[in-house]
């Protein structure tokens, strides 16, 4: 069966056998380890991942040419999925510990990370995510206070999760080529992090935050807050700085208030 990419869903194939290799390697799989793949494409990653002899794999891709594929490819060897990641109940595999791959659409990376991030189910957990984006997307995600690329990504992102980021991966590595390079990300969950009532409000907070991340605090802090002067007070901010200037702790605090007040 031919494999014509479809450009409709950002389908840019892995083929660079020692760049897949790499990627298996940081998943460091374990006979009883429980995978997850998204977006498997062709299945070039998929067939490195089969040989790991994972206990339980899924693989979740929204093509259904490509699931002909994978079934005819790999037959009984995993479990396929023809769902749409960001409209599929993850809870619905009823396992835990997780480690996922994915070789994420560009268009929607970003907020595949975010559905992941904020999902939090009893019968559904992951240990590990080896996931790769833009470059420019991961720069964001890495980002740190005062600097170009920090914004809502790389306070979301670094909420619940470390981070870390394992190689740069060229244009000549996939079929077709992109236009830009790639970058594999690794994410491990903190065991400490501030819980929030829902997660939705840090999304919101940050959003209001960064729509005029030019503008000095004071104006989303006003939207925010009918007594701004009070979070003001109890964080010692400076209303003088701008929303790239405050460094990651401090937003999760002002959605602790945020939250807190809202009742």
């Amino acid at each position: 069966m031919k494999i014509i990419p479809k450009k409709s869903l950002g389908q840019n194939f892995l083929i660079d056998k020692n760049i897949i290799k790499k990627i298996c390697n940081v998943g460091n799989l374990r006979i009883n380890d429980n995978v997850l793949e998204i977006g498997p494409g062709s299945g070039n990653l998929t067939e490195y991942i089969i040989q790991k002899k994972p206990k339980k794999f899924y693989v979740i891709e929204k093509d259904k040419k490509l699931i002909d594929h994978l079934i005819d490819r790999f037959d009984d060897k995993l479990t396929v999925i023809n769902q749409d990641i960001l409209e599929y109940d993850l809870k619905l595999l009823n396992d835990k510990d997780f480690i996922i791959f994915g070789n994420l659409p560009y268009n929607i990376s970003s907020q595949i990370l975010i559905n992941l991030i904020n999902t939090s189910y009893s019968n559904f957990s992951y240990k590990k995510l080896i996931l790769m984006f833009q470059k420019e997307v991961a720069d964001r995600i890495l980002a740190q206070d005062n600097s170009k690329n920090y914004g809502r990504l790389s306070i979301i992102s670094s909420w619940k999760l470390d981070i870390k980021k394992i190689m740069d991966i060229y244009p000549s590595s996939f079929f077709p080529k992109p236009k830009v390079m790639s970058s594999l990300l690794l994410f491990k969950p903190k065991i400490n992090y501030i819980k929030f009532k829902n997660p939705k409000n840090l999304e919101y907070i940050t959003n209001v935050f960064f729509n005029q991340k030019r503008k000095m605090i004071k104006k989303p802090l006003n939207i925010l807050f009918t007594n701004s002067k009070e979070v003001v007070n109890e964080l010692d901010l400076d209303m003088n700085l701008r929303p790239q200037n405050l460094k990651k702790d401090t937003f999760y605090k002002i959605c602790l208030i945020y939250e807190r007040l809202s009742n």
